[in-house]
């Protein structure tokens, strides 16, 4: 059998994809400092400003010279897609889902190239890099495949029970219109792909907005899908700050529908906003999470401390789904800390494209100062540090934004319990039984993720009672995080998410269109 990437088969990839990785990593490096500007109407627009982008990893280290766009481009690329919204919607489902397809071609071609810029421009290891940009993929093939099988979202219905009148009834679900997606800079392609194309698919027209941190994935996106042929306005991209850009395209009025991952903050704001107006608009928005995970006296503590480590500090902590809780029986709690004390002490901490090195940095300046009060609020606030606490300034590792993995032990009472960080630190409480650990699991505004290590008992225990939409069970490969289009559907319960429905979900695509009943009579 063929091996096949996901984010739970990463951590084995056979040799030739450390290979493929390095000749495109020593491409991309060669290729650093290039200017790239705006997507829109099918064609690459300048701006009137631009900002050089730094890598995290090496802030001497210039990614390229990046567009940045303005009010007056957000104007632009919403008309070019409002423009091309009626032919694209006139556009026969195979033939949408057929650009799909070719998009997921382009990109698999280019997988090692985007894979090694987006490594560079955020800071993930290799496998992560690769990971991300293979699960892009996937969503493009994935979301056709579903729009396919769905027969196109076109249903006939019986017809009216009339004597001698042929009155036939149908259902068809149409697109809105133009669709604006708000990218964040932990997975900057696949977060913004994904959504992309949904929007596609459906029969929408996509204006993209990339991170402020991490211009350069976006515009590899915007890359691919012209190069697979899609018409001219019918994908628009742009990059700048969500504060301005965001806004704009959020209060604009060719703005049909809008697709946001962030923070629950930003995310309510705009499901508010959103509602507001004439009419109610739909926003998906993937919000944050304080993920939990809860090993019972019968859990298996080996399999318990991989998992554990692999969701609390794979990308430096930087995802809605790492692990930021941890509640442990008291009568297996010094076995598992030990574990966890070994297993994050073999950790390697450096460039994170060299193979040797599985933790990078964190994405930014602004995030290194944040793990520095953290770890100030911890001590403060009377938790015991059990692993970690540095910020890193040796070496080549001064230049970059390092900083050790963290375990504390924390009283409940501390604030950092309800903060999501976004930084590699997990806190730990030890609890009396399952009942208590589950109390304090579910004790949160937010829902997406959730593990558990126990018994068989255990796991039916949990499923029924935790308060999250992606859940884990005796997992190695991680314990809160690691879903993948067409094997975990990922969907947030509570302030983690406006809508339910799972990324990658047989329910997904239906929400970037709107039912319509045609009765016709003969």
């Amino acid at each position: 059998m063929s091996f096949r990437l996901t984010y739970a088969t990463m951590y084995d990839p056979p040799e030739a994809m450390h290979a493929g990785f390095e000749a495109a990593l020593a491409k991309v490096r060669a290729e650093l400092g290039a200017r790239h500007m705006l997507f829109i109407d099918g064609a690459d627009r300048p701006a009137e400003r631009s900002t050089p982008a730094l890598s995290p990893i090496d802030t001497d280290m210039m990614l390229g010279e990046f567009a940045r766009a303005s009010e007056r481009d957000v104007d632009l690329a919403m008309a070019a897609a409002h423009a091309a919204w009626p032919q694209w919607r006139r556009t026969p489902g195979p033939e949408r889902v057929r650009l799909l397809r070719r998009i997921a071609d382009v990109m698999e071609a280019r997988v090692y190239e985007i894979a090694a810029a987006v490594a560079l421009e955020v800071g993930k290891n290799r496998m992560e890099a690769l990971g991300e940009t293979q699960e892009t993929v996937d969503f493009f093939r994935l979301y056709a495949d579903d729009f396919e099988s769905a027969g196109y979202y076109d249903r006939p219905l019986p017809d009216d029970p009339l004597e001698g009148v042929a009155s036939h009834n149908r259902s068809t679900m149409r697109p809105y219109g133009v669709w604006a997606v708000i990218a964040p800079f932990n997975f900057p392609l696949a977060l913004a792909g994904g959504p992309v194309a949904a929007a596609l698919v459906a029969g929408n027209t996509v204006v993209v907005k990339g991170a402020t941190d991490t211009p350069w994935s976006g515009r590899l996106l915007a890359d691919c899908v012209r190069d697979a042929g899609a018409p001219p306005g019918v994908f628009n991209y742009l990059s700048g700050s969500g504060s301005e850009i965001g806004a704009a395209m959020a209060v604009h009025p060719d703005t049909a529908g809008l697709t946001f991952t962030g923070s629950a903050a930003v995310g309510m704001g705009l499901v508010r906003q959103l509602a507001g107006g004439a009419y109610p608009r739909p926003c998906i928005a993937e919000m944050g999470g304080k993920n939990s995970c809860i090993v019972t006296a019968a859990g298996d503590l080996d399999r318990a401390a991989a998992g554990i480590v692999r969701s609390a500090y794979g990308m430096s902590g930087q995802k809605c789904s790492a692990l930021s809780r941890l509640y442990v029986d008291a009568t297996v709690a010094d076995g598992l800390i030990e574990r966890l004390q070994t297993q994050i002490g073999a950790i390697r901490i450096g460039d994170p494209t060299q193979r040797a090195n599985w933790l990078g940095p964190v994405v930014n300046k602004s995030a290194y100062e944040r793990y520095g009060r953290c770890l100030r609020q911890l001590r403060e606030g009377g938790a015991e540090i059990l692993c970690g606490g540095r910020q890193l300034k040796d070496g080549a590792l001064a230049r970059g934004f390092y900083v050790e993995p963290v375990l504390a032990e924390a009283p409940l009472g501390h604030a950092l319990w309800r903060e999501e960080m976004f930084l590699p630190v997990l806190m730990l409480h030890r609890v009396s039984d399952r009942e208590e650990a589950m109390r304090l699991a579910n004790a949160s505004d937010v829902g997406l993720t959730a593990g558990v290590y126990g018994s068989a008992d255990d796991v039916a225990w949990f499923h029924e009672t935790i308060e999250a939409g992606v859940t884990y069970a005796n997992r190695a490969q991680g314990a809160t995080t690691g879903a993948w289009p067409g094997y975990q559907p990922f969907a947030g319960w509570k302030g983690s998410s406006s809508t339910g429905k799972a990324i990658a979900s047989f329910y997904y695509l239906a929400q970037y269109m709107r039912e319509q009943s045609r009765t016709v009579v003969e």
